[in-house]
């Protein structure tokens, strides 16, 4: 399923590193970046998670939060997270519900991977509406920063 703008957001129930439960809900009100990623300590993946991290502060300034979501394991994800200082949540989707939900999900991967996040990116209002979604294909290539941030800026 593909997601378009002005569609309803899945909402999902998802694992933080730092074992809580988060859902989209939680986020009512506020708008939400979300990145979906392959697989945490990957370069491609850690230079995504990295320019959202670098960019932390035009997010928060825009008032949206920021959440990055890939089929690893909260544990990984928690030293993924400590070792490259993100300042946001990243959530497990070890069990493989949202990033098929979203659109952003590989059967098959590299390496003959089953069941893996494509790189995506998808910004939600404060109303669990989408404004923006761009799932790619290559998991070499990273999300377009700048439209994230235009859609942002209204």
């Amino acid at each position: 399923m593909e997601l378009q703008i002005g569609d309803q957001a899945p909402d999902f129930k998802l694992v933080s590193s730092e074992l809580k439960e988060i859902t989209l809900a939680d986020f009512k009100g506020k708008k939400v970046v979300i990145q979906f990623f392959p697989m945490a300590f990957t370069g491609t993946c850690t230079t995504q998670l990295c320019t959202m991290r670098d960019s932390f502060g035009f997010y928060e300034g825009m008032n949206a939060a920021v959440l990055g979501i890939s089929v690893d394991s909260p544990f990984t994800l928690a030293k993924f997270k400590e070792e490259q200082f993100y300042q946001f949540p990243l959530l497990s989707d070890f069990n493989k519900e949202a990033s098929p939900a979203y659109g952003a999900f590989y059967k098959e991967f590299a390496y003959n991977l089953k069941g893996v996040s494509k790189r995506a990116a998808f910004v939600i209002d404060e109303e669990g509406k989408v404004m923006y979604a761009e799932v790619l294909e290559s998991a070499g290539d990273l999300p377009d920063f700048n439209a994230i941030k235009k859609v942002l800026e209204g």
